[in-house]
């Protein structure tokens, strides 16, 4: 994807960069919600399960699933939603954190700065009323936005 794919960048006005900031606040709204998908690569499934320590064999039995997009990362049902397989809310009281997070699929890595998010103003609205980190923080240069966007197609 380049940047005459995105006919129209909303965000590269002074008014839109502004909103460009982003700083994970360990809420874990981003991990979970209605079922989805984390779609990985095999070399995203390879990191992750050297990161846990089991082999890539096992690491896909037990926290993946295939589906029509590819092979996703399972999720959990529970009060919240369906949470990441990875999501843990049990280890630091108030905060989730990511049991992968040093090995986490360029999907999360990406997030917010994903093509479907930056679409419009009214999507970026809209994932920013679930994300309490969305417009906090220094804001992310126009050129890194882009280089976020590009990387996943979500």
């Amino acid at each position: 994807m380049t940047a005459h794919d995105h006919p129209r960048e909303w965000w590269k006005t002074p008014a839109g960069a502004d909103q460009m900031r982003f700083r994970c606040t360990m809420c874990g709204s981003c991990c979970s919600g209605p079922e989805g998908y984390v779609v990985v690569s095999d070399a995203e499934v390879e990191a992750m399960a050297l990161a846990i320590g089991i082999e890539r064999g096992e690491f896909v039995f037990r926290y993946t699933r295939a589906t029509s997009r590819g092979r996703s990362l399972r999720d959990v049902q529970t009060a919240r939603g369906h949470d990441c397989v990875f999501l843990d809310r049990t280890s630091s009281p108030g905060r989730a954190l990511c049991r992968v997070y040093q090995a986490r699929p360029a999907q999360c890595r990406t997030w917010p700065f994903w093509p479907s998010i930056l679409a419009s103003e009214d999507s970026w609205r809209r994932a920013r009323s679930v994300c309490p980190g969305m417009g906090k923080g220094a804001p992310i240069p126009l050129q890194q936005v882009r280089v976020l966007r590009d990387e996943v197609d979500v």
